[in-house]
């Protein structure tokens, strides 16, 4: 290759190095990622996680005889129920010190826990469980900013509709498979 050629590769490299940093200066630094957008992230993770959990652990180990999920799964040695999975791995997100917080709603609960803390929450997810879409506002708790975030909570298997419609405490017991049957709550700090 010729003294010509690695020249014009030279000056190429330069070019382009130069019209890059003239654009990259320009543009406006980003402080973050928009709020909503971390909540879809947060709610994508959780959902695929219980899913897969639901579908591949609890089912198949049924459907093998080889063990059940159980609301007394301690006791019983059995597998937790994916409400309680969820539960279980949002507490351990509490102990670690993470600054986000998740929750199972439901309008039905079987774990009165599960239901909304006051007369807002309710009507959150009364609309979710209405409309099937995500509401969203900001509260308060303890005197901290959170951005709320409720997701429709659906009937992903056979086993959340067996579940919730034959237990002894369950107030509704007409659910069908892709029912919204509660909310999925995400709560991020605002500071």
């Amino acid at each position: 290759m010729t003294r010509q050629f690695y020249f014009i590769l030279l000056f190429s490299i330069l070019i382009s190095l130069g019209i890059g940093v003239g654009i990259g200066g320009r543009l406006v630094p980003q402080e973050g990622m928009p709020i909503r957008v971390v909540a879809n992230y947060l709610h994508a993770v959780l959902q695929a996680d219980r899913t897969f959990y639901t579908q591949h652990v609890v089912e198949r180990m049924e459907d093998m005889l080889i063990v059940t999920a159980t609301e007394n799964w301690r006791e019983e040695r059995t597998l937790p129920l994916p409400a309680q999975f969820f539960k279980e791995a949002s507490r351990g997100l509490q102990v670690a010190g993470k600054p986000f917080r998740y929750r199972l709603m439901g309008l039905w609960p079987l774990n009165p826990e599960n239901a909304p803390h006051n007369d807002r929450e309710r009507k959150a997810l009364e609309q979710v469980v209405e409309y099937g879409e995500v509401t969203e506002q900001e509260i308060q708790i303890d005197n901290q900013s959170y951005y709320q975030a409720i997701f429709p909570d659906r009937a992903v298997s056979r086993a959340c509709v067996n579940c919730h419609n034959a237990h002894k405490e369950s107030p509704k017991r007409d659910f069908k498979l892709n029912d919204v049957m509660g909310g999925l709550e995400i709560l991020i700090p605002l500071k």
